[in-house]
């Protein structure tokens, strides 16, 4: 099972990235934890993202088009970094949430979603 393991962005994660003695502690030890995902065979892929002011997003409704500068107003609803994970199942990905660092100085969030295999795309038999 794939999961995208999202990291939900703060007020601090939007003020971007500030090389203090906590932030790099920080990197440091969410450092640590990607190795032990690589040495356990599930990370897939993952990175940080910069804050919404150097973010676009493109609007659309029917052929239309329109382009929308950052940065966004509901902070709690960006994503400020993300993994994206080869888990046995959702339990495995909350235990290795579980484990993970803190990713900001403050309170802070992880979402976990599953992501759409072929299979659950197909039309199933007997249906």
């Amino acid at each position: 099972m794939r999961v995208m393991v999202l990291v939900k962005a703060t007020e601090d994660s939007e003020q971007g990235f500030n090389p203090t003695p906590e932030t790099m502690a920080m990197m440091e030890a969410m450092g640590k934890f990607n190795e032990d995902l690589e040495k356990a065979g599930i990370l897939l892929a993952g990175d940080g993202l910069k804050p919404s002011s150097e973010a676009k997003r493109v609007a659309f409704d029917g052929a239309g088009r329109s382009v929308i500068d950052g940065p966004f107003a509901e902070t709690r609803e960006l994503v400020a970094g993300f993994w994206l994970w080869q888990v046995k199942d959702m339990d495995e990905a909350v235990a290795w949430v579980k484990r993970c660092p803190n990713p900001m100085p403050g309170p802070s969030e992880i979402e976990i979603r599953p992501i759409y295999e072929l299979e659950d795309l197909l039309p199933q038999a007997g249906g």
